[in-house]
């Protein structure tokens, strides 16, 4: 194991330098390539010094970049994308660039070096405007946004690439990952950081919409997780398919505020008298959205160990240690 490399694109992002850190400590030769243009370099700076991890900057819409990054490597994580539903409403035309352009890059370049796997970031934007609950990952809807587009376009690529070339893929559909390292800064902060840093600021969060719209909130160490089992699986049956990576529970953002009020009310009480307020729905946005994990489980062995009760209680902590 000591002698594996894996690439992570995307490395100095929220997901790609939690699974760095962890692929780090369990001995693992890791490679990071990020342009850093949502990523930041305080994420991997505390890797720097590891003789077993090499930084790599640069752009995945560069094929070379992407070849020079493969060479040698056992695994590619592949989490580099410009993520946000309303980043690719705004600016579509770059989204597909990255998710598209780049994602197919990387396919070619993992394919020409011969890599054991290529797991991906998939989205459960995927699941477009179909109102089935759970989403189930053979049940899928029409897109909503240019972004749902882009990583539904990465099925189909890993897919053919899969048949055609025998590169073996597996597409993880993220549901609203949170946790430790994740921007609450910018246009398009997810939501739970955003939260989190109004409510330290004594401001109110702004819910779109009345707060009914739910989401499968998936801690990242059920992530990592899901990552390591797709990246490692010997089930000839677990491979060339995507799976659902979530908790396979659901909060409304009205409840979502509540919780998070609680916990952050412990370190200071000013925040349980914080009310939340309301505006218009979002462009793009699925109202709910709840998973089936059983397919993770009965094929890769996955078990959650973060609800997210427990988990934004952990993330909480963090941003409280490292935003004041």
């Amino acid at each position: 194991m000591s002698m594996n490399t894996i690439l992570i694109t995307g490395g100095a992002g929220f997901i790609g330098s939690n699974l760095t850190e962890y692929f780090l400590n369990k001995g693992y030769k890791v490679r990071c390539l990020d342009n850093f243009a949502t990523g930041h370099r305080h994420n991997v700076a505390p890797f720097c010094e590891n003789t077993d991890y090499t930084l790599i900057e640069g752009d995945i819409r560069d094929l070379e970049v992407c070849q020079k990054a493969v060479e040698g490597v056992d695994y590619v994580l592949h989490q580099a994308a410009l993520g946000s539903v309303p980043r690719s409403i705004k600016d579509p035309i770059t989204s597909n660039d990255v998710n598209v352009s780049g994602f197919l890059n990387m396919l070619v370049a993992a394919r020409d070096a011969h890599v054991k796997r290529f797991v991906y970031a998939a989205s459960s934007s995927t699941y477009g405007d179909s109102e089935s609950l759970p989403k189930v990952e053979d049940v899928i809807g029409r897109p909503l946004s240019p972004y749902a587009i882009t990583k539904y376009v990465n099925e189909l690529y890993a897919d053919v690439f899969s048949k055609t070339y025998g590169i073996e893929c597996i597409g993880l559909r993220y549901f609203n990952v949170f946790g430790r390292r994740q921007d609450p800064n910018g246009a398009y902060a997810a939501v739970i950081p955003l939260f989190v840093k109004q409510l330290m600021s004594h401001e109110s969060p702004k819910i779109n919409g009345e707060g009914n719209y739910s989401r499968d909130f998936t801690y990242i160490d059920n992530v990592i997780q899901m990552n390591e089992l797709a990246m490692l699986t010997d089930n000839p049956e677990a491979i060339n398919t995507v799976y659902n990576t979530a908790v396979g529970d659901r909060t409304t953002l009205n409840d979502l505020v509540k919780y998070l009020g609680e916990y952050l009310g412990e370190f200071d009480s000013e925040i349980l008298n914080i009310k939340p307020v309301h505006g218009p729905n979002r462009l793009g946005d699925i109202p709910h959205s709840l998973a089936s994990i059983e397919k993770a489980k009965s094929l890769l062995g996955y078990q959650p160990t973060h609800t997210i009760d427990n988990g934004l209680k952990e993330a909480v902590k963090w941003y409280w240690e490292n935003l004041k």
